[in-house]
């Protein structure tokens, strides 16, 4: 039996927490896209288009912001400061960008030019002034791009209008929706839809009592715990029968201030055996921790959606033993197996950073504002990398991430209709918690499992892999 549970969560907090939770659900309550095998040619890890020089070997000139003979200068706008997870965003981020980029440079450039984001480019939102941050951007004109990695994306929409490129941490889809200048490390998604790859966690974790948490303040994730409720209403014959939701509260207080006690207590009643948190990483501890405190933990898996921080669970060892953790692109704990998952390994040495769940998508970010570069041509220009980048139908980032079809899925697909602006397949990578440690569950070489994007119908996901030459 469904039983839902609501708090009195206060809602002080809604105009700068709506999204904190978003990336919950975007990481693992929703899908991505591929091929078997597949990835675009655009993604390869080369030196970029040869015809980038007028004849002598000199830069064709461009007349756009940002862009001299000898460089083409970005701006990064994200949360630093003031950051309510306490978690590493902008910084981290900014190391993947420099770590991409570093790579590029080290491959001569683009068109002749180096590839540069300057300390001073860098720019903080402060959690609460990504508008004023944003408009400050478009004021000063003085950048070519812009890459944002930001908890409440509320000056994307100006950057889309100024025409801006503009490359971003995809957990706002409600602010790239229709946006075809804006292009995440994902495609846009559909929080509300339902999802066979939770459907699949369930079933393989042995789930008969399913529970599903969220937080009232962030719509995006109280909507990921009622899809998640959904998902397993919908394929549970699909998946042996024997599964039911038994708990849905999908208005926690942000950061459970109060605790989780009385919640817990009621999933214990209920019998639960099987959690989808789309919450924090600090959240899901306090959860674990009061689990453990009742006596249940070691009876219940936890699906993270938002916890692929390999540091902070082995801190905690072995509190989320067994658990498992939704990744958003090829998990660093996966054979590199024709990816460029070894060229970014190689790239984080080099320029002496962490290598982080940010610096990834700062790294895919800064891949496809190089791909969109070269694809534009030597005579670039803002409107040219926007429609460029556009015309790709299976960006992987070098096999990092399932295919994104640019011509179509800036957009969400809808329960109704997967197809038109879905993935063509519909994909999950995931890991388990081993003893503290993170491993691939399934084929490290193909560490996908993905469903034909036709539609939601249930059928056996197929391994399957993404490589830099599509191979």
């Amino acid at each position: 039996m469904r039983s839902t549970s609501t708090s009195a969560s206060t809602r002080r907090w809604r105009l700068l927490l709506a999204l904190l939770a978003a990336s919950a659900l975007v990481v693992g309550a929703c899908s991505n896209s591929g091929d078997d095998e597949s990835s675009s040619d655009t993604t390869e890890a080369d030196s970029g288009s040869s015809d980038t020089t007028a004849a002598g070997g000199e830069p064709v000139s461009v007349d756009q912001p940002g862009v001299t003979d000898e460089e083409i200068r970005f701006s990064a706008l994200g949360t630093q400061a003031n950051n309510p997870l306490g978690t590493c965003v902008l910084d981290c981020y900014s190391d993947g960008i420099r770590a991409y980029f570093a790579y590029q440079n080290d491959q001569g450039g683009v068109h002749g030019r180096e590839l540069v984001l300057d300390d001073d480019d860098i720019i903080d939102d402060e959690l609460s002034n990504n508008q004023a941050r944003a408009l400050e951007i478009i004021s000063a004109d003085d950048t070519f791009a812009t890459f944002s990695a930001a908890q409440v994306g509320s000056g994307w929409g100006d950057l889309y209008e100024a025409g801006i490129p503009l490359y971003v941490w995809q957990i706002n889809p409600a602010e790239t929706e229709g946006k075809e200048g804006i292009f995440g490390q994902r495609e846009t998604v559909c929080i509300t839809c339902t999802s066979r790859a939770v459907a699949l966690l369930a079933r393989d974790a042995g789930a008969t009592q399913v529970a599903a948490l969220g937080y009232g303040v962030s719509e995006n994730s109280a909507q990921c715990a009622e899809g998640a409720a959904d998902t397993i209403e919908l394929y549970a014959d699909d998946i042996g029968g024997d599964v039911e939701v038994a708990y849905v509260n999908s208005d926690l207080a942000f950061g459970l201030p109060n605790g989780i006690g009385p919640e817990v207590t009621a999933m214990k009643d209920a019998g639960v055996d099987f959690v989808v948190g789309c919450i924090d990483l600090n959240g899901m501890k306090s959860l674990a921790q009061e689990m453990e405190r009742q006596g249940l933990r070691e009876d219940v898996t936890m699906y993270h959606t938002n916890t692929y921080d390999q540091a902070f669970v082995a801190e905690a060892d072995p509190l989320f033993e067994g658990d498992l953790i939704g990744a958003q692109f090829r998990p660093f704990e996966a054979d590199s197996a024709g990816s460029n998952l070894d060229l970014y390994h190689e790239w984080m040495a080099e320029t002496g950073a962490e290598e982080s769940e940010l610096a990834m998508v700062g790294w895919i970010n800064a891949d496809e504002a190089v791909t969109a570069l070269e694809l534009a041509g030597p005579d670039f220009s803002r409107e040219g990398v926007i429609d460029a980048l556009n015309q790709v139908t299976d960006y992987t980032a070098g096999g990092l991430v399932p295919e994104i079809d640019w011509t179509r899925q800036h957009s969400a697909p809808t329960q109704d209709d997967l197809a038109t602006h879905g993935p063509a397949q519909d994909c999950i990578a995931y890991v388990k918690v081993v003893d503290g440690e993170f491993e691939v569950q399934g084929d490290p070489e193909a560490p996908w499992q993905c469903w034909p994007g036709e539609n939601r119908d249930w059928s056996e996901p197929e391994d399957t892999n993404f490589t830099a030459d599509g191979e």
